[in-house]
């Protein structure tokens, strides 16, 4: 069995600024081995608690379908757990909570995640239980027009949802509707009626495989039992039919500036303003995070939120963020106001980004940043699913050697000549795209 030593800091932070106090090491093994059908398995042993988590980690996404059936990766994930060869949804449901564990299934811009934890005491048959959901489902033609209906409605009811909808749109002209990063996962309704129980079959088939799969443990297992336990439920899996062939790389979009004014009889204008950004490997991944932190991402210590909330009175609340993916994600500014105060908060932020772009931050400022970055890390590793979550993510996008060994340093190597230069690299004002969702009779247009 390899293993892979990782050193976590712990650092705590003060009240008042979040001044580093403290940092002491700690050592989280990470044991990964192969099963014999290619599945990758990495364990934490933890042993202060009799609970097992586990996430599965499928390399099927959005990324894997056609835009005209939108949803297809969404669609299958729910309906693993909706039926299997030998068993009904209902009875996987009364068996999970007859265990008192928790079986669920995500999926996000590059990949499916099925998460399970219950006591150590119930692992065998947890595991019995996922092992039939995640390799016998049924998908059968009534489980799968319940989901269609569900999901309908709940798309629906998000249309309700003014952040929502402008921010459905913001992704829709930024990525264009054709790339897998510019629609929602669920799908629309009408994508999603064209999705057919042979597509979903056909997708599994192509997709969901062991050699593409990584199995992430943490909990009150040894090195010798999580392997017998994953020989034993997971490594009979055997694909059938053949892969799809090598994935497709993701399109990389140039940001082009645009303008689309939704018009809503609301009284607050929801207003998200960015452009493609960077992806998760990007080398100045860590400059980045310190840089939006200081621009819109630290709370109340960041400038769009002292000058627009504050000074301005405009605002309860503004943020901006970079979602980073495998191919590059957004950098976006998120804020809701008053509608007759839109284009002066649009305003404003342009004049924070270009002013990030053209000054030195200050040491304050780099340093506040830096010692609430480095203060929360630990925060992601407070419990067995935020591990198991951390290492399965850091497997699949290559960074699970030096993540979490590497991330204070690295943080703390950032300079203020670092913010300007990843400022001026990645934030780019001039092609910004601009969503105002808002009773646009109030809103004055520039």
């Amino acid at each position: 069995m390899k293993k892979i030593y990782l050193s976590i800091f712990l650092v705590m932070g003060l009240v008042l600024g979040w001044t580093i106090s403290a940092v002491s090491a700690a050592s989280l093994e990470i044991n990964e081995f192969f099963l014999s059908n290619g599945v990758k398995v990495l364990h934490v042993e933890r042993r202060n608690l009799p609970v097992v988590t586990m996430s599965i980690l499928v390399k099927a996404s959005p990324r894997d379908e056609e835009p005209s059936k939108a949803g297809l990766a969404w669609m299958t994930a729910r309906l693993l757990a909706e039926g299997t060869a030998t068993k009904k949804g209902p009875e996987i449901s009364e068996e999970i909570e007859y265990l008192g564990a928790s079986l669920g299934t995500s999926v996000s811009s590059d990949f499916t995640l099925m998460t399970y934890s219950s006591l150590k005491k119930d692992v065998a048959a947890g595991f019995a239980l996922a092992s039939d959901v995640l390799l016998n489902p049924a998908f059968s033609e009534e489980e799968l027009a319940r989901k269609k209906t569900v999901a309908k409605g709940s798309l629906q009811q998000r249309e309700e949802d003014p952040q929502y909808v402008a921010g459905k749109r913001f992704l829709r002209e930024v990525f264009g509707p054709q790339h897998p990063y510019g629609r929602v996962t669920e799908g629309e309704a009408a994508t999603i009626d064209a999705i057919t129980r042979a597509d979903i079959v056909a997708f599994y088939t192509r997709m969901y495989r062991p050699e593409t799969t990584v199995i992430s443990l943490v909990g009150d297992l040894s090195g010798a039992e999580t392997r017998t336990l994953m020989e034993r439920y997971f490594g009979g899996w055997k694909a059938s039919g053949t892969a799809g062939g090598q994935r497709p790389s993701v399109p990389v979009v140039q940001p082009s500036a645009k303008k689309v004014f939704i018009d809503r009889d609301v009284t607050q204008a929801t207003i998200v303003l960015g452009h493609t950004g960077i992806s998760r490997t990007n080398p100045d991944f860590y400059a980045a995070q310190v840089m939006n932190y200081i621009l819109g991402g630290g709370g109340f210590s960041s400038r769009l939120m002292q000058v627009v909330r504050d000074q301005m009175g405009l605002a309860y609340s503004i943020s901006s963020s970079f979602a980073a993916h495998e191919g590059p994600g957004t950098f976006s500014v998120e804020v809701q106001t008053k509608n007759a105060s839109a284009q002066t908060v649009v305003a404003e932020i342009d004049r924070q980004m270009r002013r990030m772009r053209t000054e030195l931050v200050s040491d304050a400022e780099l340093q506040d940043a830096k010692a609430y970055l480095t203060g929360s890390f630990p925060r992601r590793l407070e419990t067995s699913k935020k591990i198991v979550d951390l290492i399965a993510v850091a497997d699949f996008f290559g960074i699970s050697r030096n993540y979490v060994q590497n991330y204070l340093s690295a943080v703390q190597r950032v300079t203020r000549e670092d913010v300007l230069r990843v400022a001026q690299k990645y934030l780019h004002p001039d092609q910004a795209v601009l969503v105002i969702l808002g009773k646009q009779a109030e809103i004055q247009k520039p």
